[in-house]
């Protein structure tokens, strides 16, 4: 049996909701890889390197996660990883349609992969990455949204 799980994303930055849904995938998976996508083509406020050295800061009290980079396709990165279930964070219904198409998108890629939903706690549940960039960019307290080694990187951007 495969005990491992994919949580993936752009993690531009990670917030505490990205950490909730990490943090429990870590409960049920022994080993958790989080990927942080390149998102080639598209513009980030951190570099992937940043974005690895935040989220590799942000999990260090989280056992058996491991976190890489990839491009390309998800299905192809858990693939490589030995990796057969994908967990998702679902924050609202809107979230829903669009998780549930790339689930069946998935699935029909690579049967053998399975995705899971996990909703954050209604604490992080209207918490996103770029609304947390947009309250940084304009001066605002980005601190309950973000875990310390963020923030940090935060107040260095835009301090």
């Amino acid at each position: 049996m495969n005990q491992s799980a994919i949580c993936a994303g752009t993690f531009d930055p990670i917030t505490m909701g990205h950490l909730d849904v990490i943090e429990r995938a870590s409960r049920i998976f022994p080993r958790v890889v989080i990927g942080v996508a390149t998102k080639a083509g598209k513009n980030t406020l951190f570099s992937l390197d940043e974005r690895l050295e935040l989220v590799r800061q942000s999990t260090t009290h989280i056992r058996g996660v491991e976190v890489d980079s990839f491009t390309g396709l998800l299905v192809d990165f858990a693939e490589s990883k030995g990796v057969r279930v994908v967990v998702r964070g679902l924050r609202a219904f809107s979230d829903f349609e669009y998780e549930f198409q790339m689930a069946l998108t998935n699935r029909k890629l690579k049967s053998e992969i399975e995705t899971i939903f996990l909703m954050p706690k209604q604490d992080y549940s209207y918490v996103s990455s770029s609304n947390v960039r947009g309250v940084a960019e304009l001066g605002g307290d980005t601190s309950a949204f973000v875990p310390v080694p963020v923030q940090r990187a935060l107040d260095a951007k835009f301090g």
